[in-house]
């Protein structure tokens, strides 16, 4: 009987991005070479995009009129105070010392703009790169930070990489570490108390596991699991939340949801570890872990308000002093009770702001991207200033981040939803608990004046979520040999697009001249610049 021989089919060629991989699993040398070198040559791309001409324009742009000054008044005077009529052209002319001593109403906590006073103590106040140096360093952290975080959920350098890499060419990461406003120290400031909170979970589940283990009589699980008080990364994460707050109060809501994530993941385990009674169980360890993180974190933002407490001009600062509280809190000092005074203060001021303004844009339109910022614009006639446009030239400073990437991360972080109700994964869960304690407050003030910039909160955990997404998109590692280098490929042009996005876009982020029809090439939608 004759046989007939099958064809032999191909072998199949893993892709240059699977050999490398490989190559780099088998080599721990390599491993720690580009454990190195992604985040550092990231993280100097960040910093030049960020640093590079940095004191353009020398002026007061947007709200850099209010924090810019009341960062320096509030370096020399401990608080902020009013400035002259006229004051900005004459602090952009040298002036800087002309601010009263008479207080100025603020609404924002004093931490950010003692950063940005730092900038302005080293280099200068007259100087336009040292009132804004603190913010672009900050901002350059900021995507060092997300690599870190990215590494940690996804135990990935290439997708820690990618991560921080679209935040370090992004638009809006880039102009908000261009100009002198809070934001980007609280994006800094909550993304570094989320990443706290990924630390401690890997001690503190390992160490309850265990725990919980030691307590097992036979194979019966205990009816009371361990509490643990030995969580330095929870205080850590307090620290962080309570600096986030003193920058702005929206960093109370991320306090608050750090908390409810460690009490219910806490719950969660308990449950999965068998302990009898695991909704008591957690309540007890979420009674330690509110000691952990709440008391340092109102010890943070209290001292942030040490120039304020410890001198005579502050704003309210002796408000209680002819009327001081009664009864239980009778025994508050005077200089305290004047602080919570100035809070109320405070608080019903920012519930009531609903000034109009044309760049306006409530939070329910922040998904949409209707209507970004322009901090900044300066028309030129052909033929001046070195113009050379038909119809003139304009330099903007437009915190309008890269359109694909930010339509990717939205559409992203739905998908994200999805996958956690499908697989109840942790890391999804930290990342939702990141858009949702940034974002979903806003909701509730319709009313209130807010911007589109207020974003850059919210965008480190948005692009968490599209690495996720373009992770599933490159293929899982026992996917076929077709399916990872299709999906690899997908994931490399949509990269490469980002990336000429960010090009064409890079001269309204940086306020660089260019022809008026230029500019025009970027009204795709009818609120963009």
């Amino acid at each position: 009987m004759t046989m007939t021989a099958e064809p032999l089919l191909p072998t199949q060629r893993p892709s240059f991005y699977d050999r490398w991989r490989e190559r780099v699993a088998a080599e721990p040398r390599l491993q720690r070479l580009y454990g190195w070198l992604a985040p550092l040559l990231i993280t100097v791309v960040a910093g030049i995009l960020r640093l590079w001409n940095l004191g353009h324009p020398h002026a007061l742009v947007f709200d850099e009129t209010y924090y810019v000054k009341d960062a320096w008044s509030q370096w020399n005077l401990g608080y902020a105070a009013t400035w002259p009529d006229g004051a900005d052209a004459r602090f952009a002319a040298g002036e800087t010392d002309i601010f009263t001593t008479d207080p100025s109403f603020v609404v924002h906590p004093p931490l950010g703009k003692y950063l940005i006073g730092v900038g302005m103590w080293l280099f200068g106040p007259d100087s336009s790169f040292g009132w804004r140096i603190m913010t672009a360093l900050f901002g350059t952290a900021l995507v060092l930070l997300l690599y870190l975080v990215a590494k940690a959920l996804t135990n990935s350098t290439v997708f820690a990489a990618v991560a921080s890499g679209m935040l370090a060419i992004d638009g809006l990461g880039i102009v908000m570490s261009r100009v002198s406003l809070l934001d980007v120290f609280l994006a800094f400031f909550i993304l570094l108390a989320f990443w706290f909170v990924i630390l401690d979970r890997r001690r503190h589940l390992d160490r309850l596991a265990a725990a919980t283990v030691a307590r097992m009589r036979g194979d019966e699980p205990p009816a009371w699991g361990a509490v643990l008080w030995n969580r330095p990364w929870v205080i850590a994460a307090g620290a962080a939340a309570g600096a986030a707050s003193a920058v702005k109060w929206s960093g109370v809501w991320v306090l608050a949801a750090i908390g409810l994530y460690l009490v219910v993941t806490d719950a969660l385990e308990r449950r999965r570890l068998g302990v009898a009674f695991w909704p008591m169980d957690a309540v007890r360890q979420g009674l330690v872990s509110f000691v952990l993180l709440v008391p340092v974190a109102f010890v943070v933002y209290l001292g942030s308000w040490t120039g304020w407490l410890l001198s005579d001009g502050g704003y309210d600062r002796h408000a209680a002093d002819a009327n001081p509280a009664t009864g239980v809190f009778s025994w508050v000092p005077l200089a305290l009770q004047s602080l919570w005074r100035y809070h109320v203060t405070i608080y019903n001021s920012m519930t009531g702001m609903t000034s109009p303004h044309s760049y306006q844009s409530p939070a329910w339109q922040w998904p949409l991207l209707w209507r970004p910022t322009s901090m900044y614009a300066q028309a030129t006639p052909d033929g001046q200033g070195g113009c050379v446009g038909q119809n003139g030239c304009l330099q903007i400073l437009y915190s309008m981040p890269n359109p694909l990437l930010w339509y990717a991360s939205v559409a992203a972080a739905g998908y994200l939803v999805y996958r956690f109700v499908v697989s109840r994964d942790w890391r999804h869960a930290v990342v939702l608990v990141g858009i949702a304690a940034t974002w979903l407050p806003w909701l509730a003030y319709p009313e209130r004046t807010v911007f589109q910039f207020y974003t850059i909160v919210i965008w480190p955990f948005l692009l968490l979520a599209l690495t996720f997404a373009l992770r599933e998109i490159a293929g899982p590692v026992h996917a076929s040999v077709d399916r990872r280098t299709a999906g690899q490929r997908v994931v490399l042009v949509f990269l490469g697009v980002a990336v000429v996005l960010s090009l064409f876009w890079y001269p309204l982020w940086s306020a660089t001249q260019v022809p008026y029809d230029f500019y025009r090439l970027h009204n795709w939608m009818q609120g963009w610049v």
